[in-house]
């Protein structure tokens, strides 16, 4: 039997994260650092480690051939690409491939259609998954016919950039008055980020409720579901907090939507760890499909909090052919307890969430039952500009909601880290919100609660 080695192709707590389920398995693995991570806790976790570049992304992350030379150099057989970076870059996952490598994810041909929103808009219409209202391939260049087409989907409207990604993109237009400006703004923006310019129209669900569903295929055409997370509450369109199961949402709502995610992950033979998002309109208790994120997502330890499932290592084992259909059969996964996670980053609240990085000169870890902390730092590590600046996820676990929510704001208030501005005080703000508290979230809860999350700024 060939001797396996994993290759993480990413950094920080994502990489110290799968290193935990691959050496659970008894598998070797092989790190890739950058110049300013050259003492990186991943990099100390792994079993080998290489130098792959400068610090900035696009020479050493981002750097495809880099990272495939060291994974051939050294006897890879398994790629991990945790998220970002490389993990939605089909060149990428095609090399590997070809290099006799396993990329741990769905196929390149998935990962293309499910990049592209408007492709995978007509994916979901084929699967008989609901989705909002749209008008495709739209241009500033014709503001006559952009105009008839914003009208015919009503206002107020997203403007998306069909290739974008991670919250980029993204433009609301509340009258028709900022429609021609935006429509152009997002396709220079787009063709700028991602090579791209192509933009539709979409209808703007103003109070919505993010929530997605966690998908494992077999690339056989089954599929199963581990649930959903609910991620309404956002900052720039990028997720703060994650929990499970969604609160105040119809149980069979909720049995609807798994159901819609599992038969698009079905009709595109999905392979692995996936997810489906959906928006949710709480007024008219409709949901429509958002996007297809083809890898793992951050927020994948609530799952794994509310499932006991390890989908890291199920990624690993799946990849390496072993039959999972037994142990995660649709009727073997069961939903226990409630989990809530929070992302710790440095960064300044009050200063629209202006990352802060710097030093960390000292750091208190919290112990509180049924509480789980990832990160890829310790004391003395500094958070640079170069990269995201999330320090940390807490993810705590509960009976019910209350003690979950209980137990996360034990553990954020036990945190602390010296040397950093940190969204901590911010985090206890909102878990200590009465519209949290009741369930009350969407989208919009930042901007709605403005006052009364940042007190620090607030005229006297």
């Amino acid at each position: 039997m060939t001797q396996q080695k994993l290759l993480v192709a990413n950094r920080g707590e994502i990489a110290c994260r799968v290193f935990r389920s691959a050496k659970a398995l008894g598998i070797p693995t092989v790190a890739v650092y950058s110049d300013a991570d050259a003492d990186a806790q991943h990099v100390k976790a792994a079993d080998e480690a290489y130098w792959i570049g400068p610090s900035k992304a696009t020479e050493s992350y981002l750097d495809a051939a880099k990272v495939l030379k060291v994974a051939k150099d050294h006897g890879v057989t398994l790629v991990h690409p945790g998220y970002g970076f490389l993990s939605e870059n089909t060149d990428f996952s095609d090399a590997c491939s070809a290099a006799g490598i396993a990329f741990i994810g769905p196929t390149a041909a998935v990962i293309k259609a499910m990049g592209d929103k408007q492709r995978s808009r007509h994916l979901a219409i084929e699967a008989g998954v609901p989705v909002q209202p749209a008008a495709e391939n739209v241009t500033a260049n014709d503001p006559a016919s952009l105009i008839a087409a914003a009208e015919a989907v009503g206002y107020p409207l997203l403007v998306k950039a069909s290739a974008g990604g991670g919250g980029i993109g993204l433009k609301p237009v509340y009258e028709v008055g900022e429609l021609v400006e935006a429509v152009a703004g997002t396709q220079r923006m787009a063709e700028r980020a991602f090579g791209d310019g192509t933009v539709f129209l979409e209808k703007l669900i103003l109070s919505a409720r993010h929530i997605e569903v966690q998908v494992f295929g077999f690339g056989n055409g089954k599929a199963v579901h581990l649930f959903e997370r609910d991620c309404s509450i956002q900052r720039r369109y990028q997720k703060v907090l994650e929990e499970s199961p969604a609160p105040n949402v119809p149980c069979d709502v909720l049995e609807h939507m798994a159901a819609a995610a599992v038969r698009l992950a079905e009709a595109c033979h999905y392979d692995g760890a996936g997810t489906v998002e959906f928006l949710y309109d709480d007024t008219t208790k409709s949901y429509f499909f958002l996007e297809m994120n083809t890898r793992i997502q951050v927020e994948h330890p609530v799952t794994e909090a509310v499932t006991g499932v390890d989908l890291v290592a199920a990624q690993i084992r799946h990849a390496l052919g072993e039959d999972l259909s037994v142990e995660m059969a649709q009727s073997a996964i069961k939903h226990e307890g409630h989990a809530i996670e929070a992302r710790i980053y440095a960064e300044s609240p009050e200063r629209k969430f202006m990352p802060a990085p710097g030093l960390i000169e000292s750091l208190e870890l919290p112990v509180v039952e049924g509480v789980r902390i990832d990160t890829g730092f310790v004391a003395g590590d500094r958070i640079t500009p170069f990269y995201d600046p999330m320090v940390m996820k807490i993810i705590a676990h509960g009976t019910d909601r209350s003690e979950a929510l209980d137990r996360l704001k034990q553990a954020l208030t036990q945190l602390k880290i010296g040397g950093l501005r940190t969204n901590r005080d911010f985090l206890l703000n909102v878990l200590e919100h009465p519209s949290y508290i009741d369930s009350a979230v969407h989208t919009r809860f930042i901007d709605v609660h403005s006052a009364s999350l940042f007190p620090a700024v607030q005229p006297a």
